[in-house]
């Protein structure tokens, strides 16, 4: 992974009006109506108020960002989940609207040194970013090799916040492809004190996280049966 020196113009604030009407539509209406079932599994497990979160769950489907969302976006955690996607998920209407609502994008192969430092100062901040390690939709959930850039990414961050979690959690939906009226389930796993792992090469702690991530897959797999 190369970086380069290209200036992004990321836009830092969340359209609040857009924000709170996304909401409304997203949770209270699409959500509510088009799932028969939602289940949050989350062990009581309890994040310190000092920390900043990173929500590194799999990707299954378009509809991740949604449910994630609804399970830990502001009207849970009092936090916005500003998520990091692929540049190609930002073109066109959806890009506009993403811009609006705290996404931005990155490079995979070569992400910009504006790109990492506005991820840096989310985290620094203590706000909560999501980033699919995955990388891409893995709709059939084979087993990929993690990407770099959480890991890079998490540990240039400790230089500037010493207390960063990252959270596994797996999605799973009761059918591959959702349809109106599926289910689906959200398993959250045992918070990663970055600090504990700063020792581990990316490979290692890749294999470590991807572990965790499959684990809480299966428990949510299981409750949607399948």
């Amino acid at each position: 992974m190369s970086l380069v020196k290209e200036t992004v113009y990321i836009r830092n604030e969340i359209n609040p009006i857009l924000g709170y009407i996304a909401m409304l539509i997203t949770q209270d209406i699409v959500l509510k109506f088009f799932f028969s079932k939602k289940k949050i599994i989350n062990k009581r497990f309890s994040i310190p108020t000092n920390s900043s979160v990173i929500l590194a769950p799999t990707h299954r489907s378009r509809w991740d960002g949604l449910v994630l969302t609804m399970a830990m976006g502001r009207r849970v955690t009092k936090k916005d989940c500003r998520f990091m996607v692929t540049k190609s998920e930002m073109k066109g209407i959806q890009g506009w609207f993403l811009k609006r609502l705290g996404c931005f994008s990155i490079n995979q192969l070569s992400p910009s040194l504006s790109v990492l430092r506005h991820a840096i100062d989310l985290i620094g901040k203590g706000e909560q970013l999501v980033v699919f390690p995955e990388g891409v939709i893995n709709k059939y959930g084979k087993k990929l090799v993690l990407k770099e850039g959480l890991f890079r990414l998490a540990r240039l961050a400790t230089k500037k916040k010493h207390s960063i979690i990252i959270i596994p959690i797996g999605i799973a939906y009761s059918n591959v492809s959702p349809k109106f009226r599926s289910q689906f389930c959200l398993s959250f796993g045992q918070p990663i004190l970055i600090s504990d792992y700063l020792s581990f090469t990316i490979e290692e702690f890749n294999n470590y996280l991807s572990e965790k991530m499959i684990k809480e897959e299966e428990i949510a797999l299981k409750n949607v049966g399948r």
